[in-house]
């Protein structure tokens, strides 16, 4: 059985994707079709604010583009070296906050200093709206914007002509929903009522449900194994034990 993964694939270096490698081992033939491109913004202020570690009190990320964009912004040698004779060591000394454990760890730690935010143009207001609750201050900063893959309308039709109606379509993410619905719908017709879609997490869920697609599974958490598992479901449910 086929599936679309609507996915960047990994990084090639680091070896096989580990979705296609899971969903594999279920006997189910995946593909992936990057849907996301990444623009990054700002990165003048961005190296500004890095030059002021003493007005922060530390750092937030909910996004690796964050950090890359930090990486962008100190390309440039002489930013490079302002970075490595002292900012480096300055930041280092501050705490750094990432997504997932930020707001319960921030919640002990209330700082005077406004805490660097390094966000993108789609971020959601739950952690600012948490922090401010909290009396933590925060101050965003949109480093990237998130757009549409150039190629992705032509991965979807090529897709769809060659390996027919997949069994199941998996989105990644609310913008990959955005981006690829429409398209998907069209090349599908009448017979995307026998696709299976599911959902990387509740967020990408609600996002095909307000779109008005049924949600045949989302994944108990962002893995391999536990979307693997759960389109095995979905597409298998003659497996499932029914009482007698």
């Amino acid at each position: 059985m086929k599936v679309l993964l609507l996915k960047d694939p990994k990084d090639k270096d680091s070896g096989p994707d580990p979705y296609i490698k899971e969903l594999g081992s279920h006997s189910l033939e995946a593909t992936l079709i990057p849907v996301l491109s990444f623009e990054f913004i700002s990165l003048d202020s961005l190296f500004e604010k890095l030059s002021h570690p003493e007005c922060y009190g530390g750092l937030v990320f909910t996004s690796p583009r964050a950090l890359e964009a930090i990486k962008m912004c100190l390309k440039e040698k002489s930013k490079k070296e302002a970075w490595s004779k002292s900012l480096k060591q300055m930041w280092n000394i501050k705490p750094t906050y990432v997504v997932g454990k930020a707001t319960a760890s921030l919640g002990e730690k209330p700082n005077s200093s406004a805490l660097l935010f390094p966000c993108g143009a789609l971020k959601r207001e739950v952690l600012p709206t948490v922090l401010r609750e909290k009396g933590i201050p925060l101050e965003s900063l949109t480093v990237y914007q998130t757009t549409q893959h150039p190629d992705l309308q032509e991965s979807l039709s090529s897709y769809f002509s060659q390996q027919g109606i997949p069994a199941s379509i998996v989105f990644f993410s609310p913008s990959g929903v955005k981006f690829c619905l429409q398209h998907i719908q069209k090349l599908s017709g009448d017979l995307i009522n026998q696709v299976k879609f599911a959902a990387i997490g509740p967020t990408t869920a609600q996002a095909l449900e307000a779109a008005g697609i049924p949600v045949s599974c989302t994944a108990g958490s962002p893995t391999p194994q536990d979307l693997a598992a759960g389109i095995h479901r979905a597409v298998h449910p003659q497996n499932c034990s029914v009482p007698q």
